[in-house]
């Protein structure tokens, strides 16, 4: 089931598009607003976005820049805006595909379909975004808050597995065979505790209280998501 979001503040054609599109394995999520489309982001997972550039509370090539940025989703832009300063600003921002007013929905249909195939085929991202967290494993780069956190690989492998794990208890034996799976010499349990310790001391906002990394008493740990956002 992909979930595609228009963000255009002209009801009628918001509506129009939604209709055109909507099917059995699409679902279609409606914003008139940078701002409505901002909380939908917030907590669902969205696949494709159809993005006007004029919009009551801001710009079109802002949001996309940091939709770009924070959540690597496709973007096609729906504008009137048909210069072309204008799409070829919004092709360097990461759109997908810039399709000016005004247009045949059976073709946007078509090259939303295209932009639909083209995602399954897309490997998936290794960026992984959750409150306000960035972790990418492939670059190895991590975010708290806009500001980077450096973390040793023995914590990025373990926070690796947790968050693929997400939800699910992990014992102590488990985390303990995969982080430290070299072969090499017998690794102290204590080890294990130091590294849950010292993830916590960077990615909670209450380490006292930790909400992210819970302790299973007397089994292990599971890395719990709650209501933060998970992409």
């Amino acid at each position: 089931m992909k979930k595609i979001l228009i963000v255009e503040d002209d009801i009628t054609l918001n509506k129009g598009i939604m209709l055109t599109l909507r099917q059995n394995d699409i679902t279609i999520k409606q914003a008139f607003s940078i701002a409505e489309a901002s909380n939908i982001l917030e907590y669902e997972e969205i696949d494709l976005i159809l993005l006007d550039i004029n919009l009551p509370d801001g710009n079109g090539f802002d949001f996309c820049k940091i939709v770009k940025e924070k959540f690597d989703i496709p973007v096609i832009f729906l504008t009137a805006c048909d210069m072309e300063i204008d799409i070829v600003t919004g092709l360097e921002l990461g759109a997908d595909d810039y399709i000016t007013k005004p247009f045949s929905l059976m073709v946007l249909r078509a090259r939303v379909m295209v932009a639909l195939r083209r995602l399954e085929n897309k490997p998936k991202s290794s960026k992984i975004s959750i409150g306000d967290m960035t972790f990418n494993f492939e670059s190895m780069d991590f975010i708290k808050s806009n500001t980077r956190i450096c973390l040793s690989r023995t914590e990025q492998k373990l926070l690796k597995m947790l968050v693929d794990h997400k939800g699910q208890v992990l014992t102590r034996d488990q985390l303990i065979d995969r982080i430290w799976s070299d072969g090499g010499e017998y690794v102290d349990e204590n080890a294990l505790t130091v590294n849950i310790k010292r993830l916590r001391d960077k990615i909670e906002d209450d380490k006292s209280k930790p909400s992210y990394i819970k302790t299973v008493y007397g089994i292990g740990y599971i890395f719990n998501v709650g209501d933060k956002n998970e992409r």
